[in-house]
């Protein structure tokens, strides 16, 4: 074989073995981002050096497809007014471009005394919620706004969960209604879960160490607010779930079972 039909035969070769992606976005595809902003329940934990505890938006990337770059922005201890008040929303902000998701998660701070994050739920907290959703939308992006994930604690009963959220989520789930925003109702979706597990199976959702697991926490770790890994997975299938159900626009991008294959 003469040196440029060798050289013609290695250039054929070279285009038409490049690998496909898995769920290779189709070519009519762009990029886009989906942001998330929120509390220590969402945030990216650390990984090194190793600790139990996730937050589900770390855990949310590999649910869609390879064009969907999911960007979590939330950050433990922050509420709907500290989130803003920090510069951590216009970090966000900044990044939209038109076409992008933003799903916005508060709640579980803001009813915290302390005068950097204490909102009240049917005044500055609807507020910033309503402002939230006006500042995406004038990126030409899209709100969504989540109720936040339910304690694990349960009543007396055994049965029902305690509500410790209280007006904070009827808030937003009326932002939502009256702003016609999609909303991911992962306080009731949560709840559902906590309650079918019931109090002893439902503890293994959560950042409970026995002792001398980790060695940040050598006398264990009681936790019934923060998320593990299996529980930020489990959440994160709630979540999809709603967006399935809820924001088609972005559902149609989730990473769908690849086909049986049969055997021959």
């Amino acid at each position: 074989m003469s040196p440029r039909a060798l050289f013609l035969t290695m250039l054929v070769c070279l285009v038409f073995a490049r690998p496909v992606a898995a769920q290779e976005a189709p070519k009519s595809e762009r990029s886009l981002t989906l942001f998330m902003a929120g509390d220590s329940t969402m945030a990216t934990q650390r990984l090194v050096p190793a600790t139990p505890g996730r937050g589900w938006g770390q855990m949310l990337q590999p649910y869609f497809q390879d064009h969907v770059r999911v960007e979590n922005l939330a950050w433990s201890g922050e509420s709907s007014k500290s989130f803003r008040d920090k510069g951590r929303w216009n970090q966000l902000v900044d990044h939209l471009q038109p076409g992008d998701f933003v799903i916005i998660q508060f709640g579980h701070n803001d009813s915290k005394p302390d005068k950097d994050r204490h909102t009240e739920p049917f005044e500055s907290f609807r507020e910033n919620l309503e402002r939230f959703v006006q500042e995406v939308r004038e990126h030409k992006a899209t709100p969504i706004l989540a109720t936040p994930i339910v304690r694990n604690v349960f009543n007396d009963d055994g049965k029902t969960l305690r509500d410790t959220h209280g007006d904070f989520v009827v808030a937003t789930r009326n932002v939502a209604e009256e702003q016609k925003v999609p909303l991911v109702d992962l306080t009731k979706k949560t709840g559902e879960l906590l309650e079918k597990l019931g109090p002893e199976r439902s503890k293994r959702l959560f950042n409970n160490v026995e002792p001398g697991e980790f060695p940040q926490y050598p006398n264990g770790n009681k936790d019934a607010t923060h998320l593990n890994a299996a529980g930020a997975c489990r959440v994160c299938d709630l979540a999809v779930e709603e967006i399935l159900a809820k924001v088609p626009e972005l559902g149609k991008f989730v990473r769908k079972a690849p086909a049986a294959r049969v055997p021959r």
